[in-house]
């Protein structure tokens, strides 16, 4: 079974079984994807992460499948009713649901009446029906009517209750028939539409009108996108829509209402007649005047009604959830993506705000490490209203500490904390500073984790989110492992999809986002070197132990002496570890331990030493990579070899930018149609982009607003965290949306990447289309659930308000910053 899989994988992928082969055996052999795809090129012919977790994943489903297979040949043979023509057929189906329908006859079920009429001996009577119509059924059935046995049981009680039993049998072998419920199956999955009314009694419910665009909605199965489908099935769950597959009535034309003609509403696919005849095509039944044809009819019809409709819609609807969930992962997988590998600031001092109102800014100052400086609070916004004081403090911080940059989480005031940073920067030119608005989704449950109290015990739990806000600008990846990725808020309805495959693949893509960077094994965090490649929770938290216990590592070798930190785990994360000024300058970059000789041969045929060669760009583009290799190291290798020591250590993430919000645009009262303005990507789904662009609620470029060009994958157009110009096409207070363009038929500067953007405040957003979607954040649809999430319970507050001087310690140096102590 291993080559069957191994080959169909190949042909999904376009690749060479061999290739496919080799991969396998990595991954069974306990090989990362991060390591497979950076040192083992010569085994699987150069295949990458992405075709890698795709292999990973269809090889889990197929092994998957064949233990389903082998379990049902076993349960069916048990039985003493396997048939060449069944094991053939089992042997064929290629999906689970195939394999499924074949084994429905043969699963172990409740005791239905079809078993009872069996037992009863009907099941003659059934076969003797369908195979000879020119039979009368009530003649036929007198001869099975029977008294019960002394036990009660057995007995038919007249031609009526043999008739019944011989409908049940029929009835169970119709609904059954695997390859009548594939035919079926297909031609629905062609034809029939999604349909959705408003739920009775629920058409003036506020909470209802969220979903009005659905209130009378119809759209060919094939045909509903993801972010539709899970709409709808969150309205069925939350009782405002019922949603069932249709058709169109046969023949109906369309209805004059209001003066205009409109559809006709659709009926239930088990009103369709065309279901009837697929059963009577498939048992051969046909109404020519005999005897039976009119009851074998009326059985199939039943059947189509009660048991097959309902079996194959279910299953459709079942399959089109997991389609857009599937889809609803892959677009939140690619949004975290690319905000974990959004451009740091790189070392630089920074100002973090917290915004807040009642509770004040919370405020805190990390030095180019990273490492908490100074913390506090003002109160520049209601109730205090302390701006000048504010001012005057952070002018203070800022000039104490060297701050380059200050860095202001989007929530709640923060539009107008975005205000008082650029009077400070106004007030206090000779500071030099920048500032700039960044997610700060999962600063809150950061803030409350297990790991930010161990990392910050003396710190008030909001404080700690300023401290987030913070590092999440000097370098998104390293901070943003830290939160659940679920909890950073860039998903499309990730709330209403599997939650564990949505966990696997944000890991994976966690994973795979940290490896291609790289980390410093002498500065990274706990939570950091539990995403390389070959490290888990236990092995990272040794080696920080390690690390405060014997210093800095000086050598990847030296990890060789963490406690459980075996070869195996050694090979796996060695590569993806960097160490700065250490004994081998190799260590800081991305050539793998076990690929050092290939360098000493490098070195010999250059005379250069390592220091010398590191960065010699003249002297490596010279280099032939096919006279540096052998049996185990091959041209891909090399050649990767050649470009890192070209620039060893390289940050592969974009260079650092920053955006601006247009002065006077705070709320959506302030927009007007037609205004040109610079915001944020703060989120990508397949309909379109949220942009953030300062007032609170981010518009949406939709997907036919991209670009004059057509846009199959927004993304091939924006990402999350980019900086782009937006025009207002439109703006609705009451609906709280803000519809926007990037068509702006204007020479416009190429949009750039921003660090530290994402998550987004989100809001309502119009819907392609005829059914727009219903209002709510990125996150999580309707209802929200996809940006930041409320504080855990706990202190928030701060004591109550001290003297001048003890509220203001830097009253001293006010004066060097012409700032005034009033």
């Amino acid at each position: 079974m291993t080559v069957i899989i191994e080959s169909r994988i190949a042909s999904e992928l376009s690749c060479r079984v061999e290739q496919v082969a080799a991969a396998v055996k990595l991954l069974d052999e306990g090989s990362t994807v991060p390591f497979i795809a950076r040192y083992r090129k010569e085994a699987t012919g150069g295949l990458d992460d992405t075709q890698l977790r795709t292999l990973e994943e269809r090889l889990g489903y197929l092994r998957e499948l064949e233990e389903r297979r082998a379990a049902i040949v076993a349960s069916i043979t048990e039985q003493g009713k396997m048939t060449d023509a069944l094991a053939n057929a089992i042997g064929l189906a290629d999906t689970k649901q195939a394999l499924e329908d074949l084994y429905l006859p043969y699963k172990q079920k409740r005791r239905t009446k079809a078993m009872i009429a069996r037992e009863c001996g009907l099941q003659p009577l059934a076969d003797l029906l369908l195979a000879d119509p020119t039979k009368n059924p009530r003649d036929a059935a007198a001869s099975f009517v029977k008294a019960p046995a002394e036990d009660g049981t057995g007995g038919v009680a007249d031609v009526d209750a043999a008739l019944e039993g011989a409908r049940f049998i029929l009835l169970e072998q119709f609904a059954e028939d695997a390859p009548l419920i594939g035919k079926v199956r297909k031609w629905l999955e062609d034809e029939s539409l999604v349909v959705t009314k408003v739920a009775k009694g629920k058409e003036a419910d506020p909470e209802a009108q969220r979903y009005r665009d659905y209130f009378r909605y119809d759209e060919p199965l094939s045909r509903v996108p993801s972010h539709r489908a899970l709409a709808i099935f969150r309205a069925k769950k939350e009782g405002f829509l019922d949603g069932f597959l249709g058709f169109p009535p046969e023949g109906a034309a369309p209805v004059a209402k209001d003066g205009e003609a409109t559809q006709p509403e659709c009926v239930p696919i088990a009103e369709a007649p065309r279901g009837q005849a697929f059963v009577m095509e498939r048992f051969c039944i046909a109404d020519k005047g005999r005897p039976a044809d009119k009851w074998l009819a009326d059985t199939a019809r039943l059947c189509w009604k009660a048991k097959l409709a309902l079996h194959v819609e279910t299953d459709l609807l079942q399959t089109l959830r997991e389609r857009a969930e599937t889809a609803a992962i892959g677009v939140f997988a690619a949004n975290l993506r690319d905000l974990l590998l959004a451009a740091p600031a790189g070392p630089k001092a920074i100002l973090g705000l917290d915004p807040g109102l009642r509770t004040g800014v919370k405020v805190a100052v990390v030095d180019r490490t990273g490492k908490v400086l100074a913390t506090t609070a003002i109160y520049p916004h209601v109730p205090k209203e302390d701006w000048d004081g504010s001012l005057r403090t952070l002018a203070v911080l800022c000039k104490q500490h060297g701050v380059d940059l200050i860095s202001i989480g989007n929530g709640t005031a923060s539009r107008e904390t975005d205000k008082l940073a650029g009077e400070l920067i106004k007030k206090c030119p000779e500071l030099s500073l920048q500032k700039l608005v960044v997610s700060e989704a999962g600063a809150s449950v950061y803030s409350a984790s297990e790991l930010a109290a161990k990392e910050f015990p003396e710190l008030d739990v909001s404080l700690r989110g300023a401290v987030s806000i913070a590092r999440r600008l000097q370098d998104p990846l390293a901070e943003l492992v830290k939160i659940e990725p679920k909890a950073i808020g860039v998903g499309q309805y990730q709330h209403d999809v599997n939650q564990s495959q949505l966990q696997k693949s944000l890991d994976a893509v966690v994973e795979d986002c940290v490896n291609h960077v790289g980390v410093d094994l002498n500065t990274a965090s706990e939570a950091l070197l539990a995403r390389v490649a070959g490290l888990s929770t236990t092995l990272a938290k040794n080696i920080v132990q390690h690390r405060d216990q014997n210093g800095p590592f000086l050598t990847r070798k030296e990890l060789l002496k963490v406690t459980r930190l075996g070869p195996k785990a050694f090979e796996q994360c060695a590569g993806f570890l960097r160490i700065q000024g250490g004994e081998n300058p190799l260590d800081q970059s991305a050539v793998h331990p076990e690929a050092y000789p290939v360098v000493e041969r490098i070195l010999g045929r250059t005379g250069l030493d390592v220091k010398a060669l590191l960065g010699k760009t003249d002297v490596l583009r010279k280099l032939d990579a096919k006279q540096f290799t052998d049996e185990k190291f091959g041209v891909p290798t090399v050649t990767d070899i050649l470009a890192e020591l070209e620039k060893p250590g390289r940050d592969p993430r974009p260079e650092f930018k920053t955006a601006a919000f247009q002065e006077g645009v705070e709320e959506l009262k302030d927009l007007k149609e037609g205004m040109v303005l610079e915001g944020v990507v703060s989120n990508v789904t397949a309909f379109g982009a949220f942009v953030d662009i300062g007032v609170h609620q981010d518009g949406l470029v939709h997907i036919s607003q991209l670009s004059d060009k057509f846009v199959e994958d927004p993304r091939e157009v924006v990402k999350a965290g980019q900086v782009v110009k937006v025009k207002v096409l439109s703006v609705d207070l009451a609906r709280q949306r803000v519809a926007l363009t990037m068509k702006l038929h204007e020479k416009v500067e190429g949009s750039r990447p921003a660090a530290g953007s994402g998550g987004g405040q989100g809001g309502g957003r119009p819907m392609p289309g005829r059914a727009p979607m219903p209002q709510g954040r990125p996150g999580g649809g309707p209802s929200g659930g996809g940006g930041n999430r409320p504080l855990p319970a706990g202190p928030r507050e701060f004591g109550p308000k001290q003297d001048e001087a003890a509220a203001n310690p830097f009253a001293a140096q006010l004066a060097k910053l012409k700032l005034k102590d009033k």
